[in-house]
């Protein structure tokens, strides 16, 4: 696997060395998967400082829910989420802080408060102002491929070849990053499992997630807990236990790390943990 060491203000990623684990940290009260469970702000707090004890190499703080037909927020109320808890885990927490989301303003006070990296589901085209923040303050960004809105993403994707058209578009998103300033050693990039992607599409781009190394940056892959892995598992209109839809991400987290995948972004780190420690060890076997 490729390797990548990005280093920045007080803090360093060693990327490809091992696979590194970027923790979800939801504090929404509408997230698909546990929208409400760390809205209140201890309860934030006590969960990041758990996900860093059972092995996260990132947390990521979400403060505005981007799964399908998600009611839109605010900056203000997503400030209102998200910067409390930063400021708080800075205190912490000596893993670097990521935020997802799209608007500029939003970035800007989660890290001027201590955020370090700024996690991106539209590569810097939802909002025109982004761009210059991450370069004004030289963090790592991360650039996600996603087909249409999350309002929209959803209404029957199509590709004619799912990951060289994923793949294009990344490659234009590193350039317009570049341009605005980026540099190209802090530029991750998410082909976007689960966004403008139908159930097939998710698994082709897990089967070949190799052909995004020629992006020459590193790979982050979401999958943890998205709808693709329920609708596998469903048989006759059964609901599938969250125990066993974790189960399957497990398996697309082996699946991306034997696919040359850099960063893995979960909900269960000390699970993902272990699935880790053993699927890097076969990555690396003779």
């Amino acid at each position: 696997m490729t390797t990548f060491d990005i280093v920045w203000k007080n803090h360093r990623l060693n990327l490809g060395h091992r696979t590194c684990i970027m923790g979800i940290l939801n504090v929404t009260p509408d997230s698909f998967s546990d929208g409400g469970k760390f809205f209140n702000f201890q309860h934030a707090i006590n969960r990041a400082k758990q996900m860093v004890e059972e092995g996260a190499d990132i947390i990521d703080i979400g403060g505005e829910s981007s799964r399908p037909n998600a009611d839109p927020v605010s900056a203000s109320e997503e400030i209102r989420r998200v910067v409390p808890v930063v400021e708080e885990l800075v205190k912490h927490i000596n893993v670097p802080i990521s935020v997802d989301t799209v608007k500029a303003e939003v970035a800007r006070r989660a890290l001027d408060a201590g955020a370090a990296i700024i996690n991106d589901i539209t590569a810097l085209t939802g909002d025109p102002g982004m761009a210059k923040v991450v370069a004004d303050y030289d963090v790592p960004v991360v650039l996600m491929h996603m087909k249409g809105t999350p309002g929209t993403m959803q209404n029957n994707p199509s590709y004619e070849d799912p990951v060289g058209e994923i793949s294009a578009y990344l490659t234009d998103a590193i350039t317009r990053a570049e341009a605005a300033g980026i540099p190209r050693d802090k530029i991750i990039v998410d082909p976007g499992i689960g966004f403008g992607k139908t159930l097939g599409h998710n698994y082709t781009i897990l089967k070949h997630l190799k052909n995004f190394e020629s992006l020459g940056v590193p790979i982050l892959m979401g999958t943890s807990r998205k709808s693709f892995i329920r609708k596998t598992l469903e048989e006759n209109g059964r609901e599938v236990p969250m125990e066993e839809i974790e189960l399957g991400t497990q398996a697309t987290v082996s699946a991306s790390i034997l696919g040359g995948a850099h960063i893995v972004r979960v909900h269960d780190v000390k699970a993902t943990a272990t699935t880790v420690r053993i699927t890097d060890n076969i990555a690396t076997a003779r």
